[in-house]
């Protein structure tokens, strides 16, 4: 029992170092293809970093190397992290953060496209999905995604969105010093990296289920086996067949939400679910823990 849980937990392990590895290889890619096509500024420590390498190179001429900055920006949210979030999350991270940073003095830049529009769309859709494997994987890309994912686990809710403001502040300083041009393009690079994120990365979006059915034990019972939430049970009137109804009552995370309408229509192919984004929550709500 022992080697079997542990060779799970290496194959756990494998999988989640290549996710790390292979979203740190697309942000890299990324950054030396349509980033600087289009002189692009990705939100985070990533945009810092290439804002402080063209000021060194700007005004005086000095070419920095991206892995000592951007490691070197990482170090102190990276102890945060460790200490509040998780110790094998932030080693997860790190993975990402030294292969993105290697890969992008490694690689050499190439044009995709002379379109700034182009390279703002593409890049930031192919930045968003590269961020999202990380988080996948239980990780992140490092710098403000710390941040982030610490906000979001100790109040519960999705704060991507409040990172805006640190990468605002960024484009403004890009804006005054190297042209506004290029920073709006990278307001559009910003905002469709994010709405990817959005898209795909749904830990932190939660649903609210109302379940009418003949079994309100089953679908309770279930919905705790999968989600691991209680639910409530009301007792309802159905008005059109003037009968007894028991309403469920619950909120579950996106993640578990499409099994778990399967399951309920196993249990009661008659059931009748509505389901409502939940945009804000008060109280306990059980989630997993980064490990």
């Amino acid at each position: 029992m022992c080697k079997k849980k542990t060779g799970k937990r290496i194959l756990e392990d494998t999988g989640r170092i290549s996710l790390c590895a292979a979203g740190g290889a697309i942000l890299a890619l990324n950054i030396n293809t349509f980033v600087h096509s289009g002189g692009l500024l990705p939100g985070g420590f990533s945009g810092l970093t290439i804002l402080i390498q063209s000021i060194f190179s700007e005004f005086f001429g000095i070419t920095l190397p991206y892995t000592p900055i951007y490691i070197g920006l990482n170090l102190v949210p990276a102890i945060v992290a460790f200490r509040k979030i998780g110790k094998r999350f932030t080693l997860f991270s790190f993975v990402t953060i030294i292969s993105m940073s290697l890969l992008t003095d490694l690689i050499p830049h190439y044009a995709v496209t002379s379109d700034p529009l182009l390279a703002s769309v593409f890049g930031g859709v192919i930045y968003g999905f590269a961020i999202s494997l990380c988080l996948i994987a239980g990780a992140t890309s490092g710098g403000t995604d710390f941040i982030s994912i610490a906000i979001s686990e100790k109040y519960h809710v999705d704060a991507f969105n409040y990172i805006l403001i640190f990468n605002a502040i960024l484009l403004t300083a890009d804006g005054f010093m190297f042209g506004w041009d290029k920073a709006l393009y990278s307001i559009i690079f910003q905002f469709a990296s994010t709405q990817i994120i959005n898209a795909i990365y749904t830990r932190y979006k939660k649903n609210t289920m109302f379940i009418v059915t003949k079994f309100p034990k089953e679908v309770a019972d279930k919905i705790n086996e999968i989600a691991r939430h209680g639910a409530t049970r009301i007792e309802a009137h159905g008005t059109y067949t003037n009968s007894e109804r028991q309403l469920i009552y619950s909120v579950v995370g996106t993640g578990e939400l499409k099994r778990l309408i399967k399951e309920i229509e196993k249990i009661d192919p008659e059931a009748f679910v509505n389901v409502v984004r939940t945009e804000r929550l008060i109280g306990k709500f059980y989630m997993k823990p980064n490990d």
